[in-house]
């Protein structure tokens, strides 16, 4: 089995929100014109992330799991029916949908994948920037709908303002919306289920309104204010689908990896060199996605930069 770091090259989305940030602040190469997520772990059918160094280079991350085997993953990975989770670097010039993500029993149930339980780190963010962390106050499933349909629903949901470096995090059934001009890491269960509640009456391309899912929202959302979450010291979260960490160093930093989980290093800020203590080495710059096997070993970060890692 080879243990070896590898860099990774995500699936990109355009959706209509998104902007060019990724492209000019994050060193991804894309032909498009809108890059508004790129999917930097993942395993999903909507788009999966691609090895770009190794002997495994071109392969697609599910792939390069196969061929490798599942024991990469480690042992607490191997629970799950399929790879856990999925990593985002998310761009929103314009606002996203007001949105809520179902647990696991209903998507299992309806959707046949996991729940969405996810985290957000905030990157960077324009002066002034918002988001929406579920509701301001309590409903009942009557007023909720009734705000659906006649849109009013902002009146009622909890909108905060933004810095660098906050951390939210968003359990399934909480109604949620990244703000206009806001940059976000996002760490989440390996899921792609969204329930639209409210859109802004955007159009597409061809000038269609997107549809809602106001039934699936409704039998979903918990409506009720999120409960505040402030993140300890650099653990920026920890669930039972994912642990988050942020690791803030200039010179060298030590970690260490084993044979229960994966390591998953996305670069947010800055540049390193990483140094496996079995000799390999990988230089790691500004937005690259870095995926480490599960096993017993130290690995050392030299240079100034910021990191997030997370493993489960």
């Amino acid at each position: 089995m080879n243990n070896d770091p590898i860099k990774l090259t995500p699936a990109f989305k355009d959706y209509l929100w998104g902007g060019t940030k990724l492209k000019t602040c994050y060193n991804k190469k894309s032909d498009l014109d809108i890059v508004a997520e790129s999917w930097e772990l993942s395993t999903h059918k909507d788009g999966q992330s691609t090895v770009a160094t190794g002997p495994y280079a071109g392969c697609t991350l599910s792939a390069y799991i196969e061929q490798c085997g599942r024991n990469i993953l480690g042992k607490n990975a191997l629970k799950f029916a399929y790879f856990p989770i999925l990593i985002k670097l998310i761009d929103a010039k314009n606002p996203l949908s007001v949105q809520v993500h179902p647990d696991d029993a209903y998507a299992l149930a309806h959707e046949g994948e996991y729940g969405k339980t996810e985290m957000w780190y905030v990157l960077d963010c324009d002066e002034g920037a918002s988001l929406y962390y579920g509701f301001n106050r309590r409903l009942s499933r009557e007023e909720y709908r009734e705000r659906i349909e006649n849109n009013t629903l902002l009146e009622v949901l909890n909108e905060v303002k933004v810095k660098k470096g906050d951390v939210f995090f968003i359990q399934a059934g909480t109604v949620h919306a990244i703000g206009a001009g806001i940059m976000i890491c996002e760490i989440q269960q390996n899921s792609n289920t969204t329930y639209r509640v409210y859109d802004y009456g955007r159009r597409d391309a061809d000038g269609n309104t997107r549809p809602l899912h106001i039934e699936q929202a409704i039998a979903v959302s918990t409506l009720a204010p999120a409960p505040a979450y402030t993140p300890a010291g650099n653990t920026l979260a920890s669930c039972d689908y994912f642990t988050v960490e942020k690791h803030k160093f200039n010179g060298k930093k030590t970690l260490h990896i084993t044979p229960d989980c994966f390591h998953s290093l996305i670069a947010v800020d800055g540049g390193c060199t990483l140094h496996l203590n079995n000799g390999a080495t990988l230089t790691v710059n500004k937005g690259d996605s870095i995926f480490i096997p599960a096993q017993d070993a130290d690995y050392t970060l030299e240079g100034d930069a910021e990191l997030i890692l997370s493993y489960v």
